[in-house]
């Protein structure tokens, strides 16, 4: 040990290992410190704007007090709501595709391409889409176009995450099934799928959670509305946008709104992660 430490090749190593370490630990102490900082200030101020009137009253006119949120609050429930159900069969069935074929054909490889690349694109770009091929069409922006939008984001989540999940169940599971004589459908289904059925579960949670706080293409695609409205064929109030909205206006008790929505959505944001961690997470299954 004492001829280590005095080769100089090795104190060379030694040094520049902690050089990286202190690098590391420093960056990830900013990091932490820059979002202790918001979450703090986001529940001193969210926190102060909560109230009863939140969930009974409509978004109000400027300089009307005791007004509430309840309309964006109902609105992002039914855009978010019908993304996920839209969402969830086709990313779980576009992923047991992919785990069963993606080896075997190039359509399954040309599918996990494309998947990759929307995993990577930016939320806004999916909101133009959206727009120009339904809301430009159909001449009216739409809660449906909103949902739309946000499937497009939800959808690759889903199917890679149950792409990856399925890839960990052991071979020797798959094979024991085929001896007994099941189809490959039902392997992929009754076995494959239902060992790892949690981990899918926490795929389309953290879908829905990654889905929640988007703005960009529900400004394309839903816009807004001041009123309370179940009406998805229309333009529908949800909480991003209201959000957007009321921290840029002038007026105080809309900035109060806009702190008390913010905290409200990041709480549910958490909610849904601690959810998809926790409760559904399971080992490999073996």
């Amino acid at each position: 040990m004492k001829q280590a430490v005095l080769n100089p090749v090795y104190r060379k190593r030694l040094f520049s290992h902690r050089i990286g370490i202190s690098l590391s630990v420093g960056a990830m102490a900013i990091g932490l410190f820059f979002l202790a900082w918001i979450l703090l200030t986001l529940l001193i101020k969210g926190f102060d704007g909560l109230s009863l009137n939140l969930f009974l009253h409509d978004t109000p006119a400027p300089g009307t007090p005791e007004g509430g949120i309840r309309n964006a609050i109902w609105g992002s429930l039914m855009i978010v709501g019908l993304s996920a159900f839209i969402s969830t069969p086709i990313g779980i069935l576009a992923g047991i595709y992919l785990a069963e074929y993606g080896e075997e054909n190039r359509f399954a490889q040309v599918t996990r391409f494309v998947t990759d690349i929307m995993l990577s694109a930016p939320s806004i770009v999916l909101g133009m889409f959206v727009w120009a091929m339904y809301v430009n069409v159909a001449k009216h922006y739409s809660g449906y176009a909103g949902s739309l939008a946000l499937s497009l984001i939800a959808i690759p989540v889903v199917v890679r995450t149950t792409d990856n999940m399925l890839r960990l169940v052991p071979n020797s599971l798959l094979e024991a099934a085929f001896a007994l004589g099941a189809p490959r459908w039902k392997v992929a289904t009754m076995v494959r799928l239902k060992a790892v059925r949690a981990g899918v579960i926490t795929g389309v949670l953290l879908a829905v959670a990654r889905i929640t706080g988007e703005t960009a293409p529900l400004l394309y695609t839903a816009l807004n509305n001041q009123f309370f409205s179940n009406d998805m064929n229309a333009p529908i109030a949800n909480l991003p946008s209201m959000i957007a909205s009321f921290a840029m206006s002038p007026y105080d008790d809309w900035k109060a709104l806009a702190w008390a929505g913010a905290f409200l959505l990041t709480l549910g944001v958490l909610l849904l992660n601690v959810l998809a961690r926790n409760v559904f997470s399971q080992k490999n299954p073996t």
